[in-house]
C-alpha cells in the first residue's frame, strides 16, 4: 500500500528537522541542509519522495515565494531608504548588467552564435533571494551588507526581467530584422513588471485597510494568508512578476501602516514550515544526473555569471559611494539562483526554440550548483563582513 500526500508531507518536514541539525555541527546554514537532505531524498538519488508526490505539491515553493518577496518587500520603509539613498538601486542595474556583459561577451568570445548568447546572458542577471533571505535570518545577520543586500535582491526582479526582454528583442531582430516583432519583444517585460507594480500598490491598501478592520492576532494572520494568496493568483492569470506584485504590496502597506510590525511578527512565526518545505522540495526537484551534460558552455554561464555579479556589485558600491564592506562582500551574497531564472529559461524554449533545449539544460545545472554554493558563500561573506556572530 503506498503512502498518502499527508505522511510524505510528514516525511519531508521530519528529514528536513533533522538535516538542520546535521549541517549546524559542521556550520553550514540550514537553508543548506534542506537543500541537499531533499536532494538526497529525492526521486533523483535515493526515492524516499517520489516525482509525482513533488509535483503535487508544487503549490508550496509558489507560496514559499509569495512569503520571501512579502518579506522582502518590508525592507522597502521610505524612512530607510532615504537613509541609504540611491546606492541599492545603483548595486541592483550594475550587477544585473555585469553579469549579462561578462557571459554574453565571454560566450561570443568563445564562439557561439550572437543570439544565443544574448538569450543565455540576460538569464545570468536573475538572483534567487529566497536562500539569501534565509540566512540572514537564521543568523540574524546585521549591518550594511545586510541592510543594502535586501533591497539589491528585491530590485533584482524587476532588473532580470528588464535586461531578459532587451536581450531577446535584440536576438530576435538579428534572426529576423523587424521592427515590429523587436518592440513587442520590449513591450512584454514592460507590461509584466508595471502591472505588477501597480496590482501590487492597490493590495497594498487593501491589506491596510483590512488590518485596521480586524484586530484580532488570528484574524490578521488570516488576511495576510488571504493577500498573499490572491496575489499570487491574480499574477498567474495576467502573467505578471508575483515576487514583484508580493514585494510592491508589502512595500505599500509597510509605509501606509501603523501596524505592520505586528502584523509580520506574528507572519514570522507562520512561515519556518513553509520555507522548510519549499528548499527541501527545491532540493528534490534538483537532477544531478544532467550535470554531465552542461558541458564548457555551462562551465563559462556558471563561473563568469559570478564574475559579472561579483564585479558588477563592486562597480555598483563604488558609483554610490557605499561603505567600503559593502564594494568587498555584496557580490558574493548574489550568487543564488533559481525560480526565476527557470521561469526565463521556460520562455527562451519559444523565443529562440533553436536553443530552447541547452538554454534549459544549462540553467537548470547552474541552479543545481548554486543553490548548493549559494547559501554557504552568503554565510562567509557576511561573516568576513562582521555581520554574523
Amino acid at each position: 500500500m503506498g503512502l498518502n500526500i499527508y505522511v510524505y508531507l510528514a516525511i519531508c518536514m521530519l528529514l528536513a528537522l533533522f538535516s538542520s541539525k546535521i549541517v549546524k555541527k559542521v556550520q553550514l546554514p540550514n537553508v543548506t541542509g534542506y537543500l541537499i537532505m531533499g536532494l538526497l531524498a529525492g526521486p533523483y538519488c535515493l526515492g524516499i519522495i517520489p516525482k509525482g508526490t513533488i509535483d503535487t505539491l508544487s503549490f508550496i515553493p509558489t507560496i514559499a515565494l509569495g512569503f520571501i518577496a512579502l518579506s522582502i518587500g518590508a525592507e522597502f520603509k521610505l524612512s530607510y531608504l532615504k537613509k541609504v539613498g540611491k546606492a541599492p538601486v545603483v548595486i541592483a542595474i550594475m550587477e544585473g548588467l555585469g553579469a549579462i556583459l561578462v557571459v554574453d561577451l565571454v560566450l561570443i568570445a568563445y564562439g557561439n552564435d550572437v543570439s544565443f548568447s544574448l538569450v543565455l546572458g540576460a538569464i545570468a542577471s536573475a538572483t534567487a533571494p529566497a536562500a539569501t533571505l534565509m540566512v540572514v535570518k537564521q543568523y540574524k545577520a546585521k549591518g550594511p551588507v545586510t541592510s543594502t543586500l535586501l533591497p539589491v535582491v528585491a530590485i533584482d526582479d524587476a532588473v532580470a526581467l528588464m535586461g531578459f526582454g532587451i536581450s531577446v528583442a535584440i536576438a530576435k531582430a538579428l534572426q529576423n530584422p523587424n521592427a515590429s516583432s523587436f518592440a513587442s519583444s520590449l513591450i512584454q517585460p514592460i507590461i509584466e513588471i508595471v502591472g505588477a507594480l501597480v496590482l501590487g500598490a492597490i493590495l497594498g491598501l487593501v491589506y491596510r485597510w483590512l488590518t485596521n478592520y480586524f484586530t484580532g492576532r488570528g484574524n490578521r494572520l488570516s488576511i495576510t494568508l488571504a493577500m498573499v494568496f490572491i496575489c499570487l493568483g491574480i499574477c498567474e492569470v495576467f502573467g505578471f512578476s508575483s515576487l514583484l506584485a508580493c514585494m510592491a504590496m508589502s512595500a505599500v502597506y509597510v509605509n501606509t501602516s501603523a501596524v505592520y510590525e505586528t502584523v509580520f511578527a506574528l507572519t514570522d512565526r507562520m512561515t519556518p514550515p513553509i520555507f522548510m518545505l519549499f528548499f527541501f522540495l527545491s532540493g528534490a526537484e534538483l537532477d544531478i544526473t544532467i550535470l554531465s551534460s552542461v558541458g564548457i558552455i555551462g562551465i563559462i554561464y556558471v563561473v563568469f555569471r559570478v564574475v559579472g555579479k561579483v564585479f558588477g556589485a563592486y562597480l555598483g558600491s563604488k558609483l554610490s559611494h557605499a561603505e567600503s564592506v559593502v564594494q568587498k562582500y555584496l557580490g558574493f551574497t548574489l550568487i543564488p539562483q533559481a525560480g526565476v531564472a527557470i521561469g526565463l529559461a521556460t520562455t527562451a524554449m519559444t523565443v529562440v526554440p533553436e536553443y530552447g533545449p541547452q538554454i534549459r539544460t544549462i540553467i537548470l545545472c547552474g541552479t543545481v550548483i548554486y543553490e548548493l554554493i549559494g547559501p554557504l558563500t552568503t554565510k562567509m561573506a557576511l561573516k568576513k563582513a562582521g555581520e554574523i556572530q
